[in-house]
C-alpha cells in the first residue's frame, strides 16, 4: 500500500512512514493511492464479529507490510480492551429511523479514543524497531489532546505537547489534559482559537529545520492512520443495521471534517453509505459551502460545542483532492488562494461526484440545548451538545425514511456537564475512573500566538531533558 500527498509534491510513502510524517513535505495530507476494497461478501462476514476483529480486517490492506498480521491483531485487541461497553460502540434506537452510535466508552470518554488507542500503539512498535523517537506536535478544540494525551502517556520514544485555545474548552477537556502526570506530557494554552492553534502546529512542520531538529509527528486528524481507524465505527453500524443489502446513512457532528471524512472513506472502500449529513453549530463554513460550494471563512464564535469551533478544517482537502481529480498541483493552488482571500469558489467543480454524498445542517445555541432537552424529555437519554447537533441534523436532512440514519455521539454529556444542566435540568456525572477530576492538581504553560514562543518553549524542554 502506498500513500500520496494531496498536494503532489511530496515523496510516495508506505504506512510506517505516512504513520511517523504525519503532514506531508509540502504541506499536504496523505491520502492511498488507491482505495482497498471491501466485496459484498467480505462485509457481510463482518456480521457477529467483535469490533476489534472488524478493526484489524479493515485495516490489514492499508498496512501491507509495515506491521506483521499477528502484531497488528494484538495491537488492536489491547486498544479495545478496556473499553468501558463490551460492544466498545453500542447503538441506541432513538425512533424509528434514527440510531445512535455512542463513541464515549474509551478512557477520556470522546471518539478521538476510538483511534488514538490504536495510534499511539501503532507509534511504540514502529518507533521501538527503528530504534527512534518523536516528538508530537498537537492542536486540539478539545478532545483530540486528552485522547492523544492518554494514548502517549509514559510511552518512552514519544514526548507529546498539545495546545488548546485557552479558555475556549470545557473545564472537564481541559483538565483531562492538563492533570495527567506523566513526564513526556506537555500542556500549552494558546491565547487565541483553535484555528490559530492549528495554525502554529502546520507553521513547525513547514520549518523544516525545526521539523528535522525536533523529529516532529503528529497523531491529530492529519495524521492518516487516525482517519483510517475511525473508519471501522462505521462499518460496524452499517454492518449492524443490515449492510450491504441495505444502505445506512450517517449524520456527524464536525468541524475540522475529519470525523466525517472516515465515513466518505468507508464508502470509497466499498461500503453502501447512503449520505453524510455534517452537523455545524454557528461556526458553520461547512455547512454554508455544501449549501452554496463556495468556502468561506468568518471570526470563529465560542458556542456550547466548542470542538466544532472552527472556521479550517483541515481534512477538508483530502475531499478536495478527489473534487480536483486528484490533481494535486490544483489543490495546492486553490488552497494558496484560500490562506491569502479567506475564500474558495469551487465553481463548475461543485458538482463534483465526491460532494454529491454529503449534506449540511446547522443549530446554534439555543437550537442545541432545545435539542438536549427534546432527547431528555422523548427517550431518556442525555447527550453533549456536540452529539445533539448531530442528531438534530439526522433529524432535518434524513434524504429517505427507508434508508436508516446513524447519528454519532462524539463524546459523553458529562464532559460539558454545565450545558447539559442548562437544557434540561439533569447534571450527568462523570465515571467512577474520572471522579476526582477536579481535585487533580493541573500542569499548563501559557503562550502567547506567537511561532517564536512556542517553538521555543519545545526547544527548552527538550533541552531540559537531554534530547535536544
Amino acid at each position: 500500500m502506498k500513500y500520496v500527498s494531496t498536494r503532489g509534491r511530496a515523496p510516495v510513502l508506505e504506512f510506517d512512514e505516512v504513520l511517523l510524517a504525519g503532514l506531508a513535505r509540502d504541506g499536504g495530507l496523505y491520502v492511498p493511492e488507491t482505495w482497498p476494497q471491501f466485496s459484498a461478501t467480505e462485509i457481510r462476514g463482518f456480521s457477529g464479529l467483535g469490533y476489534a476483529e472488524i478493526a484489524f480486517r479493515i485495516m490489514r490492506p492499508f498496512v501491507g507490510r509495515a506491521i506483521p498480521e499477528a502484531e497488528l491483531r494484538s495491537i488492536v485487541e489491547e486498544a479495545y480492551a478496556g473499553f468501558g461497553h463490551k460492544a466498545v460502540a453500542p447503538l441506541k434506537q432513538l425512533d424509528g429511523n434514527t440510531w445512535l452510535m455512542e463513541l464515549f466508552h474509551g478512557p477520556t470518554l470522546a471518539f478521538k479514543d476510538y483511534a488514538l488507542q490504536v495510534v499511539g500503539r501503532l507509534f511504540d512498535y514502529v518507533l521501538t524497531k527503528r530504534s527512534e523517537r518523536v516528538t508530537i506536535v498537537g492542536a486540539t478544540s478539545g478532545d483530540t489532546g486528552s485522547a492523544a494525551i492518554e494514548a502517549c502517556r509514559d510511552r518512552e520514544r514519544i514526548e507529546i505537547f498539545i495546545l488548546h485555545p485557552k479558555d475556549r474548552v470545557s473545564e472537564v477537556q481541559r483538565r483531562q489534559m492538563t492533570t495527567v502526570d506523566a513526564p513526556n506530557v506537555h500542556n500549552i494554552a494558546v491565547e487565541g482559537s483553535f484555528d490559530d492553534c492549528q495554525d502554529l502546529v502546520k507553521a513547525m512542520f513547514n520549518d523544516t529545520a525545526f521539523r528535522e531538529e525536533m523529529a516532529l509527528s503528529a497523531v491529530n486528524s492529519i495524521n492518516w492512520a487516525r482517519i483510517l481507524v475511525q473508519t471501522v465505527y462505521y462499518f460496524v453500524a452499517a454492518v449492524a443495521l443490515g449492510a450491504p443489502e441495505r444502505r445506512i446513512a450517517f449524520a456527524v457532528p464536525t468541524g475540522n471534517f475529519g470525523n466525517v471524512y472516515a465515513g466518505y472513506a468507508a464508502r470509497q472502500m466499498g461500503l453502501p453509505v447512503a449520505q453524510l449529513v455534517v452537523g455545524s453549530n454557528r461556526n458553520d463554513i461547512l455547512t454554508r459551502f455544501l449549501e452554496s460550494g463556495v468556502m468561506e471563512t468568518a471570526p470563529v464564535e465560542p458556542t456550547l460545542s466548542p470542538s466544532m469551533d472552527i472556521q479550517v478544517s483541515s481534512n477538508f482537502e483530502r475531499l478536495l483532492f478527489d473534487v480536483f481529480g486528484r490533481d494535486g498541483a490544483a489543490v495546492a493552488a486553490a488552497l494558496e488562494g484560500f490562506r491569502a482571500s479567506g475564500r474558495l469558489d469551487l465553481g463548475a467543480a461543485r458538482g463534483a461526484e465526491a460532494l454529491a454524498i454529503f449534506d449540511g445542517a446547522r443549530l446554534d445555541d439555543d437550537g442545541t440545548l432545545a435539542e438536549i432537552a427534546r432527547l431528555q424529555r422523548e427517550t431518556g437519554e442525555l447527550v453533549d451538545p456536540h452529539s445533539a447537533v448531530g442528531i438534530a441534523a439526522a433529524r432535518a436532512k434524513a434524504l429517505d425514511l427507508a434508508v436508516p440514519v446513524v447519528a454519532l455521539a462524539t463524546a459523553h454529556p458529562a464532559k460539558f456537564p454545565d450545558a447539559v444542566e442548562r437544557a434540561c435540568g439533569h447534571r450527568p456525572a462523570l465515571p467512577a475512573r474520572l471522579a476526582d477530576l477536579y481535585q487533580r492538581a493541573e500542569r499548563c504553560t501559557v503562550l502567547p500566538y506567537d511561532l517564536a514562543a512556542v517553538q521555543g518553549e519545545i526547544r527548552e524542554v527538550r533541552a531540559a531533558e537531554g534530547v535536544a
